[in-house]
């Protein structure tokens, strides 16, 4: 917590993972094999650490699907669905449940589930109302860039919420000034759909890699890591960009950092590739940006 402090950040994203096999139909989650920080107890320390140090928190429980994206994921018979869908209500609702019990001010209950949320809308719907039932905060869904348009339930919660990694510039180092200018059609669509919905925008994830080309389709880059090279300059450059391009836009609400290590030790191995800014120029525009109402 002082190092997130000391970079002017005033809220966390808290990201308890749960998973689903491949062509599996249940969640799993509070298991004793996983991270310290996805389970029960390691939640509610980092909430009791984040409000000691006046830290707002975002709770963003979300799946994984090990080699598969979780936007894909599809069931051919209702059973399936079913089975998924009940499974996912008890690791939702469990998370709420800590969010309101610990007075958590923002709490996510899906991160970029593109097919299910279109092929089974009804039941969505009806989560979000049994979650409002058990957690009296803030409530936001977490769309991927290219999906945001065909989420169908803004209505029913408080925050529009994207995954901002939109492609921009394919180019080693991207420059300042032609990821604003590629930032300038993507802030004008944002604007007008916020418009039309009467909310904010909330970054519910952003960030970019250290490495060569940072600004383009992190989704390759990821798959390409150890032979990428790293740029801590591109990473930079990229955030500044993103912080010029929306720090002034009132229908902005702000945004997640995607990510942040505990002592800077990614379990990936890779951190000086990583997305998180800790130790990089990154860490100094940050700082620059968030402590700018002070």
């Amino acid at each position: 917590m002082p190092a997130i402090t000391e970079v002017k950040a005033g809220w966390i994203s808290l990201v308890p993972f749960g998973f689903t096999r491949k062509n599996g139909n249940t969640v799993i989650f509070n298991q004793e094999r996983q991270w310290w920080g996805e389970r029960p107890e390691g939640i509610k320390e980092t909430i009791r650490l984040a409000k000691e140090a006046d830290l707002k928190i975002m709770l963003k429980p979300q799946i994984w699907m090990h080699g598969n994206w979780i936007g894909d994921l599809k069931f051919e018979n209702t059973e399936d669905w079913e089975s998924w869908e009940k499974s996912y209500a008890e690791y939702i609702l469990f998370m709420a449940k800590i969010a309101e019990e610990h007075t958590v001010e923002l709490f996510c209950f899906g991160t970029e589930l593109k097919i299910a949320i279109q092929e089974r809308t009804p039941y969505w719907r009806s989560l979000i109302q049994e979650i409002r039932k058990i957690y009296s905060g803030k409530l936001t869904y977490s769309s991927n860039w290219d999906s945001y348009e065909e989420v169908p339930f803004w209505d029913d919660i408080d925050f529009i919420g994207i995954s901002a990694y939109f492609p921009l510039v394919d180019t080693k180092t991207p420059q300042q000034e032609e990821l604003q200018r590629r930032w300038s059609p993507v802030r004008k669509k944002l604007k007008k759909f916020s418009k039309r919905n009467n909310k904010q925008i909330l970054f519910t994830e952003f960030g970019y890699m250290s490495l060569d080309g940072c600004a383009y389709k992190a989704w390759e880059i990821e798959k390409k890591v150890k032979e990428t090279e790293i740029n801590e300059i591109g990473q930079a450059n990229a955030l500044d960009a993103l912080f010029q391009s929306f720090y002034n836009e009132s229908y902005w609400a702000g945004g997640f950092l995607w990510k942040w290590f505990p002592n800077g030790e990614g379990h990936e191995g890779y951190p000086a590739k990583d997305y998180t800014p800790q130790g990089k120029l990154a860490e100094t525009i940050l700082k620059k940006w968030y402590g700018k109402d002070e």
